[in-house]
């Protein structure tokens, strides 16, 4: 397998020299915010390391370019820990995107609610995450780097950054906890009444690997959710992943509004 080094050199080689300034994971729902980059798509195949992505809906391919004016790397796909039971599945690709020079990454997902007034077609800001799971992808690290801090994992200054971008856009960005259940399954009526009673506002099965990973290489993190569905017991839908990839694209459209205003103020204020 090959070094983070000798991959950004690869990728450097199709793309061009010029430094990322922000990376960007996409959820399930945003895949063709990818193709609107002005660069080049690597497949991930070309990657040696790089993860396997099983998972319907997701494109797995690292696209390099411009987007709204501001250099970027966006993965158009994850592997989640249920795909292989690697909860560091994404550090590679996280290594390779501080090589490339970004500093920031900003993660997206689909998520369930469980708040009543933020339903399907919405999205919420994380504040903060509950890593319900009690898995952590730095078991293993044999350095000191491992005892990351926490608080405040989620940036303050990138959230209020897509705020800013959101209210410029006309569009509510409420900000909730997410909490990470491994997965695949979905989570239980009574997990959901649990997690709710412990501070949970959105739940899903990515993400929050991802932040820690993030904090851990040095990189700023933010994250948003797309609301695909009421989590179990909330509503009369069934849920199921089909149904997450048929709502996901109505609260990814209000995303990627957010999102090219936020790299419009990058680009602006640079």
């Amino acid at each position: 397998m090959a070094d983070a080094a000798t991959l950004a050199s690869a990728i450097r080689a199709r793309a061009g020299d010029a430094p990322v300034r922000l990376g960007l994971i996409l959820g399930s729902g945003l895949g063709h915010l990818a193709h609107a980059v002005d660069g080049v798509a690597i497949p991930y195949a070309d990657l040696p390391g790089f993860p396997h992505v099983g998972v319907s809906g997701h494109n797995p391919n690292l696209h390099v370019g411009l987007l709204e004016g501001v250099r970027v790397a966006v993965f158009g796909a994850r592997e989640h820990y249920y795909e292989s039971g690697n909860p560091r599945a994404m550090l590679l690709p996280l290594q390779v995107l501080r090589e490339l020079g970004a500093g920031e990454l900003i993660l997206t997902n689909a998520a369930g609610s469980m708040r009543p007034e933020v339903g399907p077609g919405e999205v919420m800001l994380l504040s903060d995450h509950i890593n319900y799971s009690g898995l952590n992808p730095l078991i293993g690290e044999k350095t000191d780097a491992r005892f990351v801090p926490m608080t405040d994992a989620h940036d303050p200054g990138l959230r209020a950054g897509l705020k800013a971008a959101a209210a410029r856009q006309g569009l509510p960005l409420p900000e909730g906890v997410y909490c990470w259940y491994s997965g695949p399954s979905f989570e239980t009526p009574a997990e959901i009444r649990m997690l709710k009673l412990l501070g949970g506002d959105a739940v899903g099965m990515s993400t929050v690997p991802e932040v820690i990973l993030a904090r851990f290489l040095g990189l700023k993190v933010a994250a948003i959710s797309t609301i695909t569905n009421m989590a179990a017991g909330m509503s009369d839908e069934r849920i199921s992943h089909e149904h997450t990839k048929a709502m996901a694209p109505l609260g990814a459209a209000k995303l990627e509004r957010i999102l090219r205003e936020f790299l419009r103020s990058l680009r602006q204020g640079a």
